[in-house]
């Protein structure tokens, strides 16, 4: 069955179909928000495909399993089922896709083919480690900082010698002693961290002609999306391998930059036309997600940034309801007036799951916290990979990564007494020097009782004993198939302590631990390893799916963890929020310190970068934006006077509605306030209002129930009122949002 390629084309608008059927040569799309960058990515394949080009030629990379989940699948989708040459298609995020290469060409690279991934907590366990290992004091030289310092390193390609190398004095010296002792570690672990994943596969390619000439040959087509976001050894890999035929297709958005803190470069994006001589720019500026005031208001924000691409955003989509900019007395204030605005959206009709609240900081979300639950609206806060970081579940993990690397000395270490099996912290320091002193794994060490002569007897029992149970799991994986493995984690599960059974549960916390280990059992259950590739009826050695099923655990992305579907209101950082969409969005704390924040002031490079987050914020918002700022705020115990972001002065008034809700409404001149908000009075209305909601006034509310007005507050446009209801107790309300109705006239 051949591929129809006038279908493929049929509902893009004109820069769309330009960039689906580009094909030979390097391209920058140009995607602003909203503009269907996941459609011309995947029509773009689908036509490669369609003119002939083999699936398996054609290497798709972006950064969360999510949009690559999303890729494969719209692009499986689009292609008929026996359609020559669908099978094969790369679709991964740089990390995923580098982790394969390192599997298949580890001698090359210098890496074990067993190699474990080392998560953040990992990381932090052997820099501690490192720390001593150096004899570094970790209060000077805080592990999480370190990690940062050594990240960046590894983002610039650089080795512990070539760090060395460039540190001219003592911090930059004592900063790379670190980094030696934390690499020996995990070499001596057969580990790596995420930044090696891309900076050995970015040597490999750079250094080794014979991997790099078999990249190129199998991928004669590369797409990258969310350019933006690359940062130098990303850059490094995708140009290698598209180096010997120059079909680079890159798709991002430089106004959508916001992770140069994690090591992204916006130059890449900025300067691909100087590294691609020739290369195609096309823009795609028309958002099919918000309405209009949010598009434009959106665009003169950005507009502000000198370090971008211009390119006009528009819509065809009605112009909405204007932004709702509004000014409140403290956080607690701020807290309610979003409770209220969102109560009222839901009474529309907006269910609870296309909504969400952004802000900068993760500390902010607690005061909206207690006024949601007190509401009795249902949240979520996205927090990275919550089922995964649980203790419980990290502990099952261990296990694994120590069955499928024996050199992980690190896993060895967190399960060896996990649960208690009576080795204590002073038998495992004597195995450890045992282990040292014959150049063994701890594995291998707690194996081998000619080398424990200096445990007690006693201990020396529980260590040998415990050695027996992993030789017995390591002989299951030795002779199984990748059937097994749900099997292989219950066994491991049940033998190892960590899953008990139901009579010996204490609590209700108890129960929901072993419900999370009954769900990484169905987990591995359900894996479907990457090496079969489609593949139906095959099966692939026990170790490799092991191996393959922990790498996938490994490579979870905070931005997979969010669940747009659940029925509830989503909080989240504005940095996590990238990508997604939602009805209605309010982003609160829109302060000078916080957004932007104050690390920004001394730097332009860092202010820009903090427009382009608010940027981000604004451009989610389908239908409704709210933003809000409070004039003071609780820091530490203190309550602190705030300046009102610059960023808001940068929306123009015709497309949004500002409101000041503080306490100074009543001053006597109803002029301007010191944060430029003017305060409109409106005696008729302000009247008639009062008169209609005077106290006394019988009112009910569709979730409140009937009450009673206590006071009437008329502030600037928008009034509230204080309702004392009969179950819930006082309530303060915005009328605008509150669809109050009056009872017995």
């Amino acid at each position: 069955m051949s591929l129809d390629q006038a279908t493929l084309l049929e509902d893009l608008t004109e820069p769309q179909r330009e960039a689906v059927c580009h094909v030979d040569g390097a391209a920058l799309v140009l995607a602003g928000p909203g503009s269907g960058k996941t459609r011309v990515i995947t029509r773009r394949v689908a036509y490669l495909i369609s003119l002939g080009v083999p699936a398996w030629q054609i290497l798709a990379v972006t950064f969360t399993n999510k949009a690559a989940a999303e890729m494969r699948d719209r692009v499986d989708r689009l292609l008929p089922p026996d359609l020559p040459g669908r099978r094969g298609l790369t679709v991964a995020t740089f990390h995923g896709f580098c982790a394969r290469l390192l599997r298949d060409h580890a001698t090359a690279a210098g890496v074990s083919p067993d190699y474990s991934i080392y998560d953040s907590a990992d990381q932090r366990a052997a820099m501690k480690q490192a720390l001593e290992n150096a004899g570094l004091d970790s209060t000077n030289w805080p592990p999480q900082s370190m990690l940062a310092q050594i990240s960046n390193a590894k983002n610039a390609l650089q080795s512990p010698d070539d760090f060395r190398a460039e540190s001219n004095d003592f911090h930059g010296r004592m900063i790379a002693k670190a980094y030696d002792a934390y690499q020996r570690i995990l070499e001596s672990n057969h580990a790596v961290d995420f930044d090696d994943l891309l900076r050995h596969s970015a040597r490999l390619l750079r250094f080794d002609a014979d991997v790099r000439g078999e990249l190129q040959d199998r991928f004669r087509y590369v797409l990258i999306d969310e350019y933006q976001d690359t940062n130098h050894a990303q850059f490094v890999i995708a140009n290698a391998i598209a180096a010997a035929h120059g079909n680079l297709f890159v798709v991002g958005d430089p106004d959508q930059s916001i992770y140069a803190w994690r090591g992204a470069d916006i130059r890449n994006i900025l300067d691909f036309e100087e590294h691609h001589p020739g290369a195609r720019t096309i823009p795609l500026g028309r958002n099919f997600r918000s309405t209009g005031h949010i598009v434009r208001a959106a665009s003169s924000v950005i507009s502000n940034n000198r370090r971008r691409k211009a390119k006009e955003l528009t819509t065809e989509l009605e112009d909405g309801s204007p932004i709702k900019v509004v000014r409140l007395a403290d956080e607690h204030q701020e807290a309610r007036h979003v409770v209220d605005h969102l109560r009222a959206l839901s009474e529309e009709g907006v269910p609870w799951r296309s909504m969400a609240i952004l802000y900068r900081v993760n500390a902010l979300s607690r005061v909206l916290e207690d006024h949601l639950r007190r509401e009795g609206i249902p949240y979520a806060i996205a927090r990275g990979t919550a089922f995964y970081d649980r203790k419980e579940i990290r502990d099952a993990l261990a296990y694994l990564r120590m069955l499928a690397n024996p050199a992980d000395d690190v896993a060895f270490r967190r399960i060896v007494n996990t649960p208690t099996r009576g080795i204590g912290e002073s038998t495992i320091k004597r195995v450890e020097a045992a282990a040292a002193a014959s150049g063994r794994s701890l594995s291998d060490a707690c194996g081998d009782e000619s080398l424990l002569g200096e445990v007690a007897t006693r201990s020396r029992k529980a260590v040998l004993g415990f050695a027996r149970i992993v030789a017995e799991w390591r002989r299951e994986i030795a002779g199984g198939d990748s059937t097994g493995l749900g099997d292989l984690v219950s066994r491991v599960l049940r033998e190892s302590g960590l899953e008990r059974p139901e009579a010996a549960f204490e609590s209700e916390e108890e129960r929901q631990r072993q419900a999370n280990l009954g769900e990484l059992v169905s987990a591995a259950g359900d894996f479907v390893p990457p090496s079969l590739d489609g593949s139906e009826g095959g099966t692939i050695p026990l170790a490799i799916a092991l191996r393959e099923y922990l790498e996938s655990v490994a490579l979870v992305s905070d931005a997979d963890a969010i669940d747009s579907e659940s029925g509830v209101v989503t909080l989240m950082t504005l940095h996590a929020a990238k990508g997604l969409e939602y009805h209605s969005v309010t982003i609160v704390g829109v302060e000078d310190g916080l957004l932007p924040h104050s690390r920004a002031r001394e730097s332009d490079a860092e202010l820009e970068e903090e427009r382009r987050l608010f940027f981000v914020g604004m451009t989610r918002a389908e239908r409704d934006l709210l933003v809000a700022s409070a004039s003071i705020r609780t820091v530490r115990g203190m309550r602190q006077a705030t300046i009102t972001s610059q960023f808001l002065a940068e929306i123009p008034d015709e497309h949004c509605e500002r409101h000041d809700f503080t306490d100074r409404w009543h001053d006597d001149d109803g002029g301007d306030d010191d944060d430029g908000y003017q305060i409109e009075y409106d005696d008729d209305s302000v009247d008639s209002l009062a008169g209609a909601y005077s106290p006394g006034t019988v009112v009910r509310h569709a979730q409140f129930g009937t009450g009673v007005v206590s006071s009437f507050m008329p502030r600037g446009k928008v009034h509230s009122v204080i309702v004392d209801f009969k179950v819930v107790g006082r309530k303060t309300l915005v009328l605008e949002y509150a669809n109050l109705q009056r009872v017995g006239g």
